[in-house]
Formats: C-alpha cells, sequence, structure tokens
C-alpha cells in the first residue's frame, strides 16, 4: 500500500449526476473500456491503408510522430484547459464539467475515461489539423499514433486510479499522478506521459 489512497477525498468513489437531462447524465458516464472497442479498430484500419501506401519504416515513423503529438497534446489540454479557471458562475460549472468532477471524485469508475461525446469531437479535430499539417498521406499514420497515444492515457489514466499497479513503471504513473490529486495539483499534468512534467518544470515530488 503507498501512501496515497483516492479515499483521502471524501466520496471520492461516488458517481454525481452532473446533468438534470437523464440521456445526457448517461451519455457522461463510460465503461473503462469503450475507448478500446471504439478506437482501436480504427487504428488497425489506418495502419491497414498506411501499410497499402507506403512502407513500413515511414509508417512507424507517422505513428512515433503521432504518439508524441498525442502526449504533447495530453500535457498542454490537462495543464491549460483542464485547470483553467474560467469566470463567473457559468466558468466554474463548465471547469467543474470539462475536470472539476474528476478532481471532487476521483475514483468514480464511470468517469475515468472520457466519453465518446467528448473524445470524438477531440479526435475528429486532431485529424483535420493534421491533415493540413501532413498532407493526404502521411495523416494516415500520423493519426493513427495520434489516436493510439489517447488510448493509451485513458487505460493509464483508468489504471492508476482504479487498480494497484505491481511494476515499477505503473507504481511511478501511480504515485506521480496521485502527487497531482492530493498533494499539488498544479504538478505532475502528464498522465500517460510524465516526461513533459520534467521538461517543462512542473515535476515538484
Amino acid at each position: 500500500m503507498d501512501e496515497f489512497t483516492e479515499m483521502s477525498a471524501p466520496d471520492a468513489r461516488s458517481s454525481p449526476r452532473l446533468f438534470e437531462n437523464a440521456i445526457l447524465d448517461r451519455l457522461s458516464r463510460v465503461h473503462h473500456l469503450v475507448p478500446v472497442v471504439l478506437y482501436v479498430p480504427l487504428v488497425l484500419v489506418l495502419l491497414y491503408f498506411s501499410l497499402a501506401r507506403m512502407d513500413a519504416s515511414a509508417t512507424a515513423l507517422g505513428l512515433a510522430a503521432g504518439y508524441a503529438i498525442w502526449t504533447l497534446t495530453e500535457y498542454f489540454g490537462h495543464r491549460f484547459l483542464f485547470h483553467a479557471q474560467f469566470p463567473g458562475a457559468l466558468g466554474a460549472r463548465i471547469h467543474h464539467l470539462i475536470h472539476g468532477v474528476h478532481h471532487d471524485h476521483p475514483s468514480d469508475p464511470l468517469r475515468l475515461v472520457m466519453p465518446p461525446l467528448l473524445s470524438a469531437p477531440i479526435m475528429a479535430a486532431s485529424f483535420v489539423v493534421l491533415r493540413l499539417i501532413c498532407g493526404p498521406l502521411l495523416v494516415i499514420p500520423v493519426w493513427a499514433g495520434f489516436i493510439a497515444g489517447y488510448i493509451a492515457y485513458d487505460m493509464v489514466h483508468y489504471h492508476v486510479h482504479h487498480a494497484r499497479p505491481r511494476t515499477w513503471v505503473g507504481l511511478a504513473l501511480r504515485r506521480r499522478h496521485m502527487l497531482h490529486h492530493f498533494r499539488d495539483s498544479a504538478q505532475w499534468f502528464g498522465v500517460s506521459a510524465p516526461w513533459w512534467d520534467e521538461i517543462f518544470g512542473t515535476s515538484a515530488r
């Protein structure tokens, strides 16, 4: 047992209602395997088309680039969007919906991965941006790497909250994320990619 526990927060495991509308509220909760079921087939299809149009080394480089882009998106999104303090009551409500509810109830098992209502627009927007940057061919493996990075992020996030990691890597990731939750929320924004915290100076221990 490490020095952190999700029960450090009141009602950490509860799953509070976020919307008066029952359908919206239901869609805000999601089983942790939903991203795998939705996006792994898409990654495989993208890899198939990539390998049909370019050699394996170009596909691998595209995958690596897309993954790297995801990890930066994860870090900066968590640091500057998820923890943004918007003005007024509406701003507080937006912050709560985006990320505040997770800090209030960090072990809610149905809100540890992004629901499709949030992840699908992010994936669609990423394709548009990457298509403009990479062109019609290279975007295929790059987008595959980006989506694979997102899947890894969601699975790591679920694992560090709702499982007991036994490997050195798992324990290190869990400790850093628990430091973010229970010691200093202005540190350790990289859930699955903590090296960016080291690089950008948000890695206080």
